[in-house]
């Protein structure tokens, strides 16, 4: 049942954590209005717990994005995005948990949060994974041959990258489940989310770099010879499309990622509610 002032403390909440963010720099404008989109629907459709687990991620992520910032600035050429997360950045990262939200009013089943859990736990662990790994001392190896490569490259992972993703994704499992607790779900539910979305998140995390190695679209740059995820790289100069698929972008990536984190987590989640 929708709950109008559950809806208008989203809105606030939302608004008030996007322009923190926005004064921080972890938010572009259009960032701004993604988190205004999601937010609310999140917040106002699931509910408080379900909101808390969206802050959470934004809290935790944007705060790992500023961490030891100069020493991660020469490869923010390779990535398509640097840390100000704009729209498609939000809608990617918030979209899977506000659509099962909107299916959370017509169906307000356990299982559904125990999915949304899923599904922040996996951008939640992308993100602390690519923030603190690519300041591994041992350069990552690609997800599917093991080969070395460059730090950046899109599908290459590292032990400490592993490790704090997994952190990432128990980090959220925690707090949903206290937060379903505390909401009077039950311990059933409790431990569906924490293990779902401890292995959802893994696991979505685990098929980005998977997606980063095949089938995201990789670009070259002539001009500076170093490959990005951009199609205009950063001096300026227009890139070629060298493998991949080209609509698959880094953002379309997440967005499968999290939709995987959900679908494990709630496989889990019905195991065992």
């Amino acid at each position: 049942m929708l709950n109008p002032l559950e809806l208008l403390l989203g809105l606030l909440l939302s608004s008030l954590i996007a322009w923190l963010g926005y004064r921080r720099g972890s938010l572009s404008g259009s960032g701004v209005v993604g988190a205004l989109i999601t937010g609310p629907v999140i917040f106002g459709l699931g509910g408080w717990e379900w909101g808390l687990l969206l802050i959470a991620f934004f809290v935790s992520s944007s705060g790992l994005s500023h961490y030891r910032e100069r020493d991660k600035e020469e490869l923010a050429e390779k990535f398509a995005k640097g840390h100000r997360r704009d729209l498609g950045q939000a809608l990617a990262n918030g979209s899977a948990a506000a659509l099962l939200a909107v299916a959370h009013l017509a169906w307000p089943a356990p299982l559904l949060f125990v999915a949304c859990a899923g599904a922040m736990a996996a951008v939640n662990a992308d993100t602390w994974a690519t923030e603190v790994g690519v300041l591994s001392r041992r350069p990552p190896r690609l997800i599917t041959t093991g080969r070395l490569v460059e730090v950046g490259t899109s599908g290459g992972v590292s032990g400490l990258g592993l490790a704090i993703g997994a952190a990432g994704a128990a980090f959220i499992g925690l707090l949903g489940a206290g937060g379903a607790l505390l909401a009077g779900e039950g311990g059933a539910v409790a431990a569906a989310v924490l293990v779902g979305a401890a292995v959802g998140g893994v696991a979505g995390s685990l098929f980005d770099s998977l997606l980063g190695a095949t089938l995201q679209a990789i670009y070259w740059c002539d001009h500076c010879g170093k490959e990005t995820e951009r199609r205009v790289h950063r001096c300026g100069s227009a890139t070629r499309h060298v493998r991949g698929l080209s609509w698959l972008s880094n953002d379309a990536v997440n967005f499968a990622a999290s939709l995987l984190g959900a679908a494990v987590a709630a496989t889990i989640g019905a195991a065992l509610v």
